[in-house]
């Protein structure tokens, strides 16, 4: 037990195990002069203790304000859902919740080495010839060569920019008098204009790579020799976001109607320095990606995929995403190990590393059962769930509702609580969406498969700071929703995004396409 805790005991500002509820007002505290003390002690043995009592109600105040304020500063990337970004410059000592494997880093015995390895058939043979003797200098010029020694060089060709013309003839009908034309290729529509490789090229730089406009520029240039309008960049990945839009909807369709497990997260980002919310739904081999101007329900009406879905949705404990009864709930368990080290530390129980434990515990034993059956035993289950049920009810008892102050009958909505209180009633109210992962194994543990795909997004607000437009948000997701869904069928994103400037955007097998 920790010396801030031992000290509140020996003050009885509150009993073991009770935090007092969070206190966001208080009144300023007076100071008394000791003239003052002594006038209050004149007045009797009944002024002395409203006295002491006064002082006690202002120390039970002022620990829940310093549980708050000390609460804030220990959260940290390990402990809580705070990004790695807002660790500063006191980052935290990583922690690792792998067990020591005991062998030596790099490759193990037995694994199949990767290296340069010359290639049969050379593009190019360069012969260094021998003209004459090194050691007595004779010529050498018309000796026949005994044998060759081979060194092989990999390299890459200089590219510049080419310039191809498309001339379409035109002839006067002898007959008629009419003039007739030929046909230009369809992908040529404009005077001047660029080509479907330099269009992928820089598409894939500043969209998937992320580089800024300018450097993308510079990028052109020192690669090619050709200099290339920012503003030109910009309407080419336009032009990548409408050539992709059919295969999105797609997807969308496709995780909304035959999915059984979706993955849901959503992150703030800023545009034209508002706050927006960029919202993915994703599974291991599809991705999607919307942006809207808020993060709760009417986002999620209006990205439409939640509300018409029936099989298992999986998130992080958002209370608009309960509000959809058609689907099953999944919780992410990874949020709930990272609120238990932060409750472990701040508010000691022994509820708390048990509960835990026997997540972990319960993982490992669906890991195991995968290998070899298609759910766990009905006595395992049993005895989990109720092992569960315990845990939670002792950290219940240990953790009562907050009693109601006078101050608190004037204020509105749910009364404040500790962490531990909230992390209990979410963990008792939504048990089976905690447990998902052990009662169905086509359910996760966690959902790091949304966290990996929204974590690029946060990239590109540490490169660019924001979005200028909605329009360039927008074509932002839709051509990330696009190359995140080809990158996970395991095409090449270069290759895709030539497909769909040419009018044939890659879409998967499985996937059926939307009809025109």
């Amino acid at each position: 037990m920790s010396q801030k805790f031992q000290k509140n005991r020996i003050f009885g500002l509150y009993p073991k195990g009770l935090i007092p509820p969070i206190i966001e007002i208080m009144e300023p505290i007076k100071i008394l002069t000791e003239e003052e003390i002594r006038a209050i002690y004149h007045q009797g043995e009944d002024a002395i203790v409203a006295l002491i009592q006064s002082m006690n109600q202002s120390m039970i105040l002022l620990a829940a304000r310093i549980q708050v304020l000390e609460d804030k500063i220990s959260k940290n990337s390990n402990n809580s859902s705070k990004p790695p970004s807002s660790d500063g410059l006191n980052k935290p000592a990583p922690k690792s919740g792998r067990k020591r494997h005991g062998r030596k880093s790099g490759g193990q015995p037995g694994h199949e080495g990767h290296t340069l390895k010359a290639v049969l058939n050379p593009d190019n043979i360069t012969v260094h010839p021998v003209n004459e003797c090194q050691h007595c200098h004779k010529s050498l010029r018309k000796v026949k060569v005994d044998r060759y020694e081979k060194r092989q060089v990999f390299d890459i060709p200089s590219v510049q920019i080419k310039v191809t013309e498309h001339r379409v003839e035109v002839k006067h009908c002898v007959d008629c008098g009419k003039e007739s034309k030929g046909e230009f290729p369809q992908d040529v529509t404009q005077p001047v204009q660029y080509g479907a490789e330099v269009k992928s090229q820089v598409t894939y730089l500043n969209q998937y790579q992320m580089i800024p406009l300018e450097r993308v520029v510079e990028t052109v240039k020192d690669f090619y020799g050709h200099h290339l309008a920012e503003g030109t960049i910009v309407e080419i990945c336009q032009e990548a976001a409408e050539q992709v839009a059919t295969v999105n909807a797609a997807v969308k369709k496709h995780l909304t109607k035959f999915e059984k497990v979706v993955h849901f997260d959503e992150t703030g980002l800023r545009i034209n320095i508002k706050l927006h919310w960029l919202h993915v739904a994703c599974t291991p081999l599809l991705t999607y990606y919307e942006v809207h101007g808020e993060r709760g329900q009417k986002a999620i009406n209006k990205i439409d995929i939640l509300p018409g879905f029936h099989g298992t949705a999986i998130h992080d404990g958002l209370k608009s995403y309960f509000a959809y009864d058609e689907a099953q709930h999944g919780l992410c368990n990874e949020h709930h190990r990272r609120e238990f080290e932060f409750i472990g530390e701040r508010y000691p129980q022994d509820w708390v590393p048990k509960l835990a434990d026997l997540l972990q515990e319960i993982k490992k034993a669906v890991a195991l059962a995968k290998m070899t059956q298609p759910c766990l035993s009905e006595k395992q289950l049993s005895d989990f769930n109720c092992r569960y049920d315990e845990l939670v009810e002792q950290g219940l008892m240990a953790n009562p509702s907050p009693k109601e102050l006078e101050t608190d009958k004037k204020k509105r909505g749910r009364k404040k609580q500790s962490p531990p209180k909230n992390l209990l009633d979410r963990l008792y109210d939504h048990k089976s969406a905690v447990l998902a992962f052990m009662n169905d194994f086509n359910v996760p543990y966690d959902n790091n498969q949304a966290e990996r795909d929204i974590r690029m997004m946060k990239v590109k607000q540490k490169v660019s700071g924001c979005f200028r437009s909605d329009r360039g948000a927008k074509a932002f997701c839709q051509i990330r929703s696009y190359i995140s869904t080809t990158r996970k069928n395991g095409q090449n994103v270069l290759s895709t995004l030539r497909l769909a400037f040419t009018g044939n955007p890659f879409l998967p097998a499985f996937v059926s396409p939307l009809l025109a």
